[in-house]
This record gives structure tokens, sequence and C-alpha cells, in this order.
């Protein structure tokens, strides 16, 4: 029989009311679920701990385990991008991720991403829980289906659902769906990439006007 991964949940590991320093200096320890064994290092967030919009993305892929920042590989390069375009940029807004750890699997020298499962978003949930209370955002925007459904709490697809803002009690704040920036990298052809990429700024834009 294949053992069961441990995940008691973060909760027992997240300061309460904490302030965002305070949830930082405290996730290193977290050992809420499975993925922390084998990761470089947990990756929590970057950005203005008093910002009006937040950004919420899936997990760290290599490059963030490696560096302990989030998006700071092609996905976050490309974020950047439109966030310039959407009108505001990386140091006006508070960067996270769903889940705190790289999950991967290895395949020779490569690690290659796995999405994390519900479990996981389960179990790492208190640190995204507490970042939004600590922040108090005026908007949030959940970048692709894994970080939808860590802060509506439904699983639901990101296409029925983005580019318009979801106010209580659709959600728990006021949330904007739309697509993860390294869906906009895995489209094929340039036009299409542009195309792809107009439709992320376009989401952004309604987020961006609705904290202005």
């Amino acid at each position: 029989m294949t053992r069961q991964p441990e995940r008691p949940g973060a909760q027992q590991w997240v300061p309460p009311e904490g302030d965002v320093s305070a949830l930082r200096a405290a996730a290193p320890g977290c050992r809420g679920c499975e993925l922390w064994a084998p990761a470089t290092q947990v990756v929590f967030s970057s950005g203005d701990p008093a910002a009006p919009l937040v950004l919420v993305g899936e997990q760290p892929g290599d490059k963030e385990d490696r560096e302990g920042a989030p998006f700071v590989g092609p996905a976050g390069r490309l974020l950047d991008e439109a966030l310039e375009a959407a009108g505001t940029s990386r140091s006006e807004v508070y960067l996270t991720n769903a889940v705190k750890h790289f999950r991967f699997e290895e395949r020779g020298p490569r690690r290659i991403h796995k999405t994390p499962a519900v479990g996981h978003i389960r179990a790492c949930l208190p640190w995204l829980t507490a970042e939004l209370a600590a922040v108090e955002p005026r908007v949030v925007v959940a970048l692709g289906g894994t970080a939808t459904q860590a802060v509506l709490g439904r699983d639901e697809s990101v296409t029925s659902l983005r580019g318009r803002l979801l106010e209580p009690p659709d959600a728990p704040l006021r949330t904007l769906v739309t697509v993860h920036p390294s869906s906009v990298l895995r489209v094929r052809g340039s036009a299409e990439r542009a195309a792809a990429l107009d439709g992320l700024v376009a989401d952004l834009r309604v987020a961006v006007a609705a904290v202005r």
C-alpha cells in the first residue's frame, strides 16, 4: 500500500495576527505538507505589503525555488511587461503564490514542474489567508486555476470567470480571475502569443482601474 504524504496543514506554523514580515520570517519552518523536503527553500512573497492590489500565482518554479522570490523567471518577466502595459508595476503590487514550495519531478538533471494537488492548496491556504488579512487589498487577482481555487475556495474554470470583478459573496474578497502568465508563454505562434498577452493586459487593466 502506498503511504499517503503527511499534510497536517500550515496553520500551526502561521503566527496569529502577524504582519507580512512576521509571516515571511515564520514560513521557512513550515512543514504543512511534504513539498518542503525536496524544495530548495520556501518562496513567500514580494512587493508592497500595503498594496491595494494583490496578485496570487500558482507556486514557485525552478528559478524561483533557487532564488527564493516569486515571479523571477520567464513568466515573471512577462508579468512585469503586462503590469506595465496595464498601468502599474511590480513595485506597486503584492505578489505571492497559493503554494509556497516548488512541486516538481526530476528528469535527469532537470526539475520539471508539477501542478500542485488539491491537498497542497488546502495545506498552504492558512498562509494565503493570513497574507490577505495582513495586506488588506482592495482587489485580489487570481492568476490561473490553482490560484482561483485557493482564493475562491471552489473549483471553477478560469475561462468562465476571467476578466470581471467578483464581489462578495461570490468571492471572499473583491477578486478578478485571469490566466497565469506561464500560459501565455506556452502559446505557439507570435500573433497568437501577442493576442494572449493582450488578453492578460486587458484583464489586469480592469483590476488596476478598480483600485485607482
